[in-house]
């Protein structure tokens, strides 16, 4: 690997482009290295897995509205929608608004954590809506995916942007425009300007996580896959952009991170390097934010240790200061102990997730968030009884370089009225690489047919599972056969929006609207 040392530089200073990290990145995405079998192998993975969590929220009430919002955006030759038939195409970037948030919707697939947070999973979407758009092969769009993880891990490791309230997907855009500027061999150049748009329209507010969490969370990376292909698109066209994004004296480094004096250190691959950063990943088996994986599992096999969860007078949990902050007491949101927040709130209040969890000895995606699961009175009593606390150790191991010692879960104490106390640990979630039980493709495959079982037909199951196994043999104008659509008659409807109602004028020739 090598390592670009990013800091702000006067605009006098004239940086050269070579020396720029939005450079940096270009190179990396216009190279051809060779994609190793093992990796290639873990892209199918995930898109399994990503069409296992968007088909589960093909009907949940964002996912609706986002493709409501795609299917008035028809092209002949463009990219298919989960849920609809693969002989209806539509505009990538709406494609990918769609995918992109049914994919996150349920907080179900890949993750990575370091000093930032990252769902690299949500690079797909974007990069397989131009993959159909323009005619890939399979290889092609492994090698892409491929590409986009190798950045958007290598970003996520290097710049925290939680620290400064920025949401993370200011790290998602220009990954996935490097994954679609590698899907289409676009010069360095191109790649470059695109980057620079892409971070440059990305940069948002970390309050879509706090305090009452709206559906745009699942919005948000369906969102910055858009703005991707816009800027692919438009530096393309020759088109130039802010410059340089990172290094600038106005630029997101010096405005919206670590200021004028900051500095990150970015590792990227060298010329022919393999592209392994995809390994580094890990999927969720449970329907819950990453930092709650372990504690979940960990819940599991305490409750065996409890003759009456009735006993219990609290629940301390010592944890990472980023679980502490973010999904538990330390973030001081009192939404996080509100039976009535929406789920999105729930799924980031590792109070609720541990009590639900030690209650019922199960996860499941929709029951356990269920309004009459979170107002069940025992639930509620044990629920306010746990406090969760940083401890140096646990957030020492969050942020260990070394991947066997890397940690995101937490030691557990469960106070009893009798004045014993039941301790246990988990490090790792049980699906995790170095876990109990690490995913492998039939995992992958078992939670593809659980998720989707009720919602699309054995046969469909049967043909995407046997297409995402040959990806790397589909050729050109064959992505289609990764379509996965619901029998006639089962896709919600969404509401009207501004674009049904310019369909609605133009298909009646007037400008009136009933």
């Amino acid at each position: 690997m090598q390592s670009y040392t990013v800091k702000v530089h006067p605009s006098k200073a004239f940086l050269p482009r070579d020396r720029q990290l939005a450079w940096k990145i270009a190179e990396v995405a216009a190279g051809r290295e060779a994609v190793q079998d093992e990796v290639a192998a873990m892209a199918v993975n995930r898109i399994i897995d990503n069409a296992a969590v968007a088909i589960a929220a093909i009907n949940r009430h964002p996912v609706v509205a986002a493709r409501a919002m795609a299917l008035d955006r028809p092209s002949a030759n463009g990219a298919t929608l989960f849920g609809v038939d693969s002989s209806l195409r539509f505009l990538p970037e709406w494609a990918a608004w769609a995918n992109g948030t049914a994919v996150r919707e349920l907080d179900m697939h890949d993750t990575f954590l370091a000093a930032e947070y990252a769902h690299p999973g949500d690079n797909i979407p974007p990069i397989l809506a131009v993959a159909e758009t323009a005619g890939s092969t399979g290889r092609d769009l492994i090698r892409a995916i491929v590409t986009a993880y190798e950045i958007h891990i290598a970003l996520a490791r290097a710049i925290s942007l939680h620290q400064h309230n920025i949401d993370h997907i200011a790290h998602l855009c220009p990954a996935q425009v490097a994954g679609i500027g590698s899907l289409l061999s676009l010069p360095v150049e191109t790649i470059y300007q695109a980057v620079q748009q892409a971070v440059h329209v990305s940069f948002t507010t970390r309050q879509a996580r706090k305090g009452e969490i709206s559906s745009w969370k699942a919005f948000a990376p369906a969102h910055s896959g858009k703005l991707a292909i816009e800027s692919v698109d438009r530096a393309m066209r020759g088109e130039t952009s802010p410059s340089p994004i990172y290094e600038g004296e106005d630029s997101v480094i010096a405005t919206m991170l670590g200021g004028p004096d900051a500095a990150y250190t970015v590792s990227l691959p060298e010329p022919g390097e393999p592209r392994r950063a995809i390994m580094d990943s890990f999927t969720k088996q449970h329907s819950a934010e990453y930092q709650a994986q372990a504690l979940i599992d960990l819940a599991f096999r305490m409750r065996e240790k409890i003759s009456s969860l009735s006993d219990i007078e609290r629940i301390l949990i010592h944890t990472s200061h980023h679980t502490h902050k973010v999904i538990g007491t330390g973030a001081n949101d009192p939404q996080k102990f509100d039976p009535d927040a929406s789920r999105e709130t729930l799924d980031h209040s590792l109070m609720y997730m541990f009590a639900v969890a030690l209650e019922d000895g199960r996860w499941h995606h929709v029951d356990s968030f269920a309004p009459v699961r979170a107002h069940r009175p025992s639930t509620m009593r044990l629920w306010r009884t746990i406090e969760t606390r940083e401890d140096p150790e646990w957030t020492r191991r969050y942020h260990s370089p070394d991947p066997t010692e890397k940690a995101f879960g937490g030691r557990v104490e469960i106070f009893l009225r009798d004045g014993s106390c039941v301790v246990d640990e988990l490090a790792v979630a049980n699906a995790h690489p170095f876990g109990a039980r690490p995913f492998s493709r039939d995992d992958y495959r078992r939670k593809f047919r659980s998720l989707t079982d009720g919602l699309i037909t054995v046969d469909a199951s049967n043909r995407f599972l046997d297409a995402a196994d040959r990806l790397p043999h589909l050729a050109s104008g064959e992505l289609h056969r990764l379509a996965l659509a619901l029998p006639q008659g089962k896709l919600l409807e969404g509401r009207r929006g501004i674009f049904t109602l310019e369909e609605m004028v133009r298909s009646s020739g007037g400008p009136s609207i009933a």
